[in-house]
Parts: structure tokens; sequence; C-alpha cells
């Protein structure tokens, strides 16, 4: 287990504030644990992050599931101790107990229906899959099946960032002219199989909005860091 360097926010360093308890973000590089991060930057909130990759061995795995029984990333330690799971109930919660970062359409706001549908949506529909593309004996014994298996269902990813992509209308972003965390949900889980070159052909109305979040000054440190653009990244 490999703990990060502690984040703090400008305030913190400025003395203006006490500095809280930080939040505690179990999660590894280029995984759901990402958009957390960035949604934490971006509000300003004291984090730090301890590395699991659950799909490094099972020895990994065990320790995970000491916090999460699942042995899944993200889990968020909240500074009261409280234990939180789910990437996309993580995200809302975080938008929706900082409202004056405007992550997230206030519960009254008219966008605030289409924000839930998606944010579900992106969790439901796509990041489930990937518990079998990561590794497809958990449903599959046969190896020679595997490749396959895979296929299909990154077939099944594109078809739905399809279908999204058809039925939203962005404007500088995903759900309107502000930045949410449903942006940076899909430009972190756009970046899995079958890859952002695929993302852009089947949902090309998305790609203007996810491209302005990979140039947003504010993460760019976080991108480096947790989920770098090395050559050929978009696949």
């Amino acid at each position: 287990m490999k703990a990060a360097g502690l984040c703090v926010p400008a305030w913190v360093m400025q003395g203006e504030k006490s500095l809280a308890e930080p939040f505690v973000v179990y999660g590894a590089s280029g995984s759901g644990s990402v958009p957390i991060e960035a949604t934490l930057r971006l509000l300003d909130l004291p984090y730090r992050v301890e590395e699991h990759a659950p799909w490094a061995g099972k020895e990994e795995a065990s320790r995970l599931a000491r916090i999460n029984p699942l042995a899944q990333v993200p889990a968020l330690v909240l500074p009261t101790g409280e234990l939180m799971t789910e990437s996309a109930a993580i995200l809302i919660w975080l938008a929706d107990t900082h409202p004056d970062g405007r992550l997230a359409p206030a519960p009254t706001d008219p966008a605030r229906a289409e924000f839930l549908r998606w944010m579900t949506f992106v969790s439901s529909a796509i990041y489930a899959l990937y518990w079998i593309a990561d590794n497809p004996s958990r449903i599959i014994e046969k190896t020679e099946d595997h490749a396959a298996v895979k296929a299909r269902i990154f077939d099944r990813v594109a078809h739905c960032w399809e279908r999204m992509g058809a039925q939203l209308r962005p404007g500088r972003y995903l759900l309107g002219e502000e930045l949410s965390v449903l942006d940076l949900y899909v430009a972190t889980a756009s970046r899995w199989s079958p890859g952002r070159r695929r993302f852009y052909q089947v949902a090309p109305a998305l790609a203007e909005p996810i491209r302005r979040v990979d140039a947003d000054p504010r993460l760019s440190a976080l991108w480096a860091e947790r989920f770098p653009f090395t050559e050929g990244w978009e696949r």
C-alpha cells in the first residue's frame, strides 16, 4: 500500500482556516478514483490518496477488502470517518455538499434530472462492465473465449457512448455552460477501452466538451500525475 502526499489547498497554506482531517481516497492511477481526485482539487478540499490497484494480485485485493469488502476502488473516507463507495454516489455527494463549487445542478435546477440520469448511466451501463472486461475469468472459464468476451464488452461500451451522444445536447460542457462532475466522470471513463478514438467516432457531439476538460489548466497537474496523456493515448 502506497500513500501519496497530502494535497493541501491554498487557504490552509495561508493559515486562513484550520486544517480539518482530510478526505482519504482509496484508488489507483487511471482508475475511477481519478474523477474523485479531480473533484476534490476543484473544490479545494484537503485529501490524500492511498494507492491500491486491486488488479495487482490477491495480496493487494485482500488489503483493499479491509476498506471495501468488494475489494474495489474507488472508496472515500470522509473527514468524519464515514466510508463511501460507488463512484457516481461519491461524485454527486461531493458536488451537493459543496454547492459553491457549482459542479452539479442544484436539486431544483431543471437540469438536475438529466444530470442524475447520465451519472447513473455512466456508472451502471458503462463502468460496471469493466468488472468483467478487466478479468473475463470471473464469468467465463475458457481462456480462449476471453478475447471475444472483451471485444463484445467494448462494443457494448461504444454503443452506450453512442446512445449518450445522440441524446445529450452539450454546450461548452456536457450539461451546458458549466463544468460538472459528469464531465470529469466521462473524461476519465472515455479513456478506458475501447479508447478515446472510438469514443470520438461514436459520440462526436461529446468530443469537444471532453477535450475541454482534458485541457483545463486547473487539472493539468492531476492528469500528469494520475492519468498522463502519454504518446498515443487516444488509441
